[in-house]
């Protein structure tokens, strides 16, 4: 009878796991990146200098995405004042990429 040996390589499953996330999420948050600067420039009235367009970014730390700006103004932009209507760049871009986000995540943690 000969022996029967099983190796678990735990560690390395969860190492390619983590990799896997992050290229997900770092995928995931290009689009978005993308969109949110397609959602910006679909009125012509709110780019003046491309200031806040070009500030979009994304960053992954861990299992976190997040896409957003530092520009002090995009607040106003984003929600509205008084004098001008809502531009919700990021909302939208979030929300009319869900299906894309789903995707995206399953094929990265499945392997493609």
């Amino acid at each position: 009878m000969s022996d029967l040996r099983i190796e678990v390589h735990i560690s390395e499953c969860l190492e390619n796991l983590e990799e896997a996330i992050e290229r997900g999420l770092t995928a995931c948050g290009i689009g978005l990146v993308h969109e949110a600067h397609n959602e910006i420039e679909s009125d012509p009235r709110r780019v003046d200098t491309g200031n806040l367009r070009d500030s979009i970014e994304q960053e992954v730390d861990g299992h976190t995405l997040q896409v957003g700006t530092n520009v002090s103004y995009a607040i106003w932009v984003h929600d509205g004042t008084s004098r001008m209507t809502a531009n919700r760049f990021l909302r939208n871009a979030f929300e009319n990429n869900r299906d894309n986000i789903k995707h995206q995540l399953e094929m990265h943690l499945k392997g493609g």
